[in-house]
C-alpha cells in the first residue's frame, strides 16, 4: 500500500497527543483514588465497575481517529480489474499419450472435464477458441463468445499419434490474428495443455520467438506423472511430460507454466489461470475503506459508552 498524499500523517501528532493525556489523566485518577482514605466511603459513594470498560470507547474513538487520518492520506492498493475484452485461445494436446492412465480415470477424460470448467469459468464477452494438436495442429473453433461451440467440440475430440506443440502456437496465433484485425484489438492470451513433447511439426523454439514477437504471452500445463506409460503398437510406452520444454516456452512468450500431475491439480491450474487471464491489476484509491473502518469504530464508541455509561464518549 502507498499513499498519495503521506502530509496528511502529520495529523496523528495530535492524535497521539489525545491519547496520551487521555493515559495521563487515567494514571492521575488512580493515583487520587489510592490518596482518599476511607475506603469504605470511596467504595458506597464511587462503587467498582470493570476497569477495563472505561477505556474501550476511548479506544475505538482513537481509533477512528486514526483511520481517517489514513484515509486523509489517499492510500493505494493494488486491485483487480476484470478485463473488459479478450481473446482466449485454448491448445488441447490430444496425442495417443493423453490415455494414459495415471490420472484418473485417464489423462484424457480429466483434461475434458477440467477445460469444460475452465470454459464455463471465463466472463461471457470474451472470445474464446479452442486449438486441438497431434501430429498436427487445427483449429476446432475460432475466437467466439459461443461457449456452447467450444464445449461441443470438447465433446468431440479424439486421440491420435504425434504431439505437435509447436504447430498449435503457429495455429493460434493465426487465428488470433484472424479475429484481432482492428487497430485496438483487446488482449490475446493462449492456454496450451500438453502432456508430452513436441514431436512433429515446428519447433517449440520458433513458435515462443514467434508468439513473442506478437505479444501474444503463452501459459503453459505440463500435465501427467513421470510414472504415466500408454499401449502403443502391442507395447506399453513410457510417456513422460517434457516439463522443461513447456517451462521455456511460457518463459520466452510471456505467459505462466503450471505442472498437473492429477485431475484435482488441473481444475486448480484452470482456475488460477482464469483468474490471471481475466482479470488485470491496478493501482486504485482505497480510502473509502479507511473512511469506513472509522465510522464503525465511532459507531462502536458510541454504543459502548451509551451502554455502560448512559452518555457519549
Amino acid at each position: 500500500m502507498t499513499l498519495i498524499a503521506p502530509v496528511w500523517l502529520l495529523l496523528l501528532v495530535p492524535v497521539a497527543l489525545l491519547a496520551l493525556a487521555y493515559l495521563l489523566m487515567a494514571l492521575r485518577r488512580s493515583s487520587y483514588a489510592v490518596r482518599f482514605t476511607n475506603l469504605d466511603l470511596l467504595d458506597k459513594v464511587a462503587p467498582r465497575r470493570p476497569g477495563w470498560r472505561r477505556h474501550v470507547p476511548a479506544a475505538a474513538l482513537l481509533l477512528m481517529f486514526v483511520l481517517l487520518v489514513v484515509g486523509f492520506a489517499r492510500p493505494t492498493a493494488e486491485v483487480q480489474v476484470p478485463r473488459e475484452r479478450a481473446t482466449i485461445m485454448v491448445a488441447f494436446d490430444v496425442s495417443a499419450s493423453m490415455d494414459a492412465t495415471d490420472v484418473a480415470p485417464n489423462r484424457f477424460e480429466a483434461a475434458l472435464q477440467a477445460a469444460r470448467q475452465f470454459v464455463r469459468g471465463l466472463p461471457e464477452r470474451f472470445n474464446l477458441g479452442l486449438v486441438s494438436f497431434s501430429s498436427s495442429a487445427s483449429v476446432a473453433v475460432p475466437p467466439t463468445t459461443d461457449r456452447q461451440a467450444v464445449l461441443s467440440a470438447l465433446d468431440r475430440l479424439n486421440t491420435d499419434s504425434g504431439t505437435a506443440i509447436g504447430e498449435a502456437v503457429f495455429s493460434s496465433l493465426e487465428a488470433i490474428a484472424a479475429l484481432d484485425s482492428e487497430e485496438q484489438a483487446p488482449p490475446a492470451h493462449i492456454v496450451l495443455l500438453s502432456d508430452g513433447s513436441n514431436t512433429t511439426g515446428r519447433t517449440v523454439s520458433d513458435a515462443a520467438g514467434e508468439a513473442q514477437s506478437r505479444g501474444v504471452p503463452v501459459t503453459t500445463i505440463a500435465y501427467g506423472t513421470p510414472d504415466g506409460t500408454v499401449v502403443l503398437g502391442g507395447r506399453e510406452t513410457p510417456v513422460p511430460v517434457d516439463g522443461p520444454a513447456l517451462q521455456g516456452l511460457a518463459e520466452t512468450a510471456g505467459g505462466g507454466f503450471y505442472e498437473a500431475a492429477s485431475g484435482d491439480e488441473l481444475q486448480a491450474v484452470y482456475e488460477d489461470i482464469g483468474t490471471s487471464v481475466g482479470y488485470r491489476t491496478e493501482r486504485q484509491e482505497v480510502w473509502q475503506w479507511f473512511v469506513a473502518a472509522g465510522l464503525i469504530f465511532a459507531l462502536f464508541a458510541a454504543v459502548t459508552s451509551m451502554l455502560w455509561f448512559s452518555r457519549l464518549p
